[in-house]
């Protein structure tokens, strides 16, 4: 659980500073915001995708014990978290070349894909050790009113 609360804190830190430094790099690039760019929304992804996501999975650990499955709660942790950072990093970097007036490249879309499918891969990883939990812990009621 501990590694959940350090990651959510750090996933909340690098969303307000993302924040900070779309406001500050937009000014000093006088970019006035007619062309969307992805670095106006790395702030949001980050405290959703990052905090408030990991504070729910905080939760769910509390109530259900996920971790229990420790190689599968080891592989949702390692995937999720690796596929928002690149995410995140891509959505960056394709938003400063957007501020600074430069073409981004298909790299940059393509590594960002592989991001959102470790989000995906790493979801779907969360669910499978969710419900062996909930399966386990409906068991365990079960039989317990069966013996009491």
């Amino acid at each position: 659980m501990k590694r959940l609360v350090n990651a959510a804190f750090a996933y909340m830190l690098a969303g307000v500073a993302s924040g900070l430094f779309y406001r500050e790099f937009t000014k000093a690039n006088d970019f006035t915001g007619a062309t969307f760019t992805q670095l106006s929304v790395v702030h949001t992804h980050l405290l959703v995708l990052g905090f408030v996501m990991l504070l729910i999975v905080l939760v769910i650990e509390k109530v259900f014990t996920i971790s229990r499955s420790p190689r599968l709660f080891s592989w949702f942790l390692w995937l999720y978290n690796a596929g928002v950072i690149v995410t995140a990093g891509m959505m960056t970097w394709h938003g400063i070349l957007t501020v600074l007036g430069q073409e981004s490249s298909a790299m940059i879309a393509g590594i960002a894909g592989l991001g959102h499918i470790l989000i995906t891969a790493g979801l779907i990883v969360f669910f499978i050790a969710l419900r062996r939990a909930v399966a386990s812990d409906a068991g365990t009621t079960g039989r317990d009113a069966l013996a009491g």
